[in-house]
């Protein structure tokens, strides 16, 4: 490995090393600032905690949203077999770094003709966005967006499904078990099977996972004082381009409420999908071409900060970073150091292709 190569991982490690779970990222955000403060024109972590780097002074405005926050768990971190294992190495710090690393090697003429900004975003992990959402609000719309989310280096990730949260909640007078009624926790899985048989419906004729919906128990609990007895419980849906949030709303919220059932919805993402063929899906092309493999396309279930910002940056946006998503939030997280440094260079090449170089 080249001394070059060394130091991008040096720093990838490092910035591994720094626990930064959705909440508690500031220590991560503030050690960013101060290592990119030596190569970027300008570095400030702003009001919600997002640590924001910027290169260039061009006419094309390029925008990098990653996260810095990660899922909860401790991993050791360690390089074992040439990967480095640890939280948030795939999901998604090797992301970051790798824009970080690539932005401080492009060249002048480069960042005269691109601006280019890395966004360090807080809280992405957690159901409210906070950093995407603040950066929406805050930095003008740019002309291209890559998200940094594992794709895998020799591939992007043009969408992903929506999002929606629904909370079920029963309570009821207790009554003796050798009675007919049903108890609260029976009318929340009644519910749950209800529910479960409408997302079911969605989306069957294509054969396609991204087309349809969702649907998950994610917790369950119930309760009594003698009185009264309680239940809720938690479902996760992921939507597809063809079932707004509202949408599922209107159809979800009569099925509970007329079971006796309360409801509350949160968490409403639309799903989004990119051109395929954009100014920034050729050049990732171009770019990962140019490393000798054959480029992949492809969308994903899950949601991520693209969903938020799609909405108000509604250019030509997808997501890109190197790792195997399938290892996010999983105990067994790493990432190949070679895939690292092959996403720095695709990641180079993309600005040279965009400044026209």
């Amino acid at each position: 490995m080249s001394p070059e190569g060394l130091e991008a991982v040096d720093f990838l490690r490092r910035v591994v090393e720094i626990p930064s779970p959705s909440g508690r990222e500031a220590r991560l955000a503030r050690y960013l600032a101060e290592q990119l403060d030596r190569y970027a024109d300008e570095v400030f972590v702003d009001e919600v905690g997002n640590a924001v780097a910027r290169w260039g002074r061009g006419p094309l405005n390029v925008t990098f949203l990653g996260h810095i926050d990660t899922a909860p768990g401790a991993i050791p971190v360690r390089l074992y077999q040439n990967s480095l294992y640890g939280r948030g190495s795939v999901d998604a710090k090797g992301a970051l770094c790798a824009a970080i690393v690539a932005m401080s090697r492009l060249q002048a003429e480069v960042l005269e003709r691109l601006t280019v900004t890395v966004i360090g975003a807080v809280e992405e992990e957690a159901p409210s966005s906070r950093g995407a959402r603040y950066a929406i609000e805050t930095y003008g719309k740019p002309d291209l967006v890559i998200i940094g989310e594992p794709s895998g280096w020799d591939a992007v990730t043009l969408g992903y499904k929506g999002r929606l949260v629904l909370t079920l909640e029963q309570r009821k007078q207790n009554f003796h078990s050798a009675g007919n009624d049903t108890t609260a926790a029976e009318d929340i899985v009644s519910a749950w099977e209800i529910v479960r048989a409408w997302a079911e419906k969605v989306g069957v004729e294509s054969g396609r996972v991204f087309d349809r919906i969702q649907a998950s128990l994610q917790d369950i609990c119930s309760q009594s004082d003698g009185l009264y007895q309680s239940a809720k419980a938690t479902v996760g849906f992921r939507l597809p381009l063809t079932v707004p949030p509202h949408d599922a709303i209107e159809q979800l919220r009569p099925l509970v409420v007329e079971r006796g059932l309360s409801c509350r919805f949160s968490g409403g993402e639309a799903a989004y999908k990119g051109d395929r063929d954009s100014r920034l899906a050729r050049a990732f092309r171009v770019a990962i071409r140019q490393s000798g493999v054959s480029p992949r396309q492809k969308v994903k279930t899950g949601t991520s900060d693209m969903n938020v910002v799609a909405p108000v940056w509604d250019g030509p946006m997808l997501a890109y970073g190197p790792g195997d998503s399938s290892l996010d939030h999983t105990p067994d997280e790493h990432l190949p150091v070679e895939d690292y440094l092959k996403s720095v260079s695709v990641l180079v090449g993309v600005m040279n292709t965009l400044a026209g170089i």
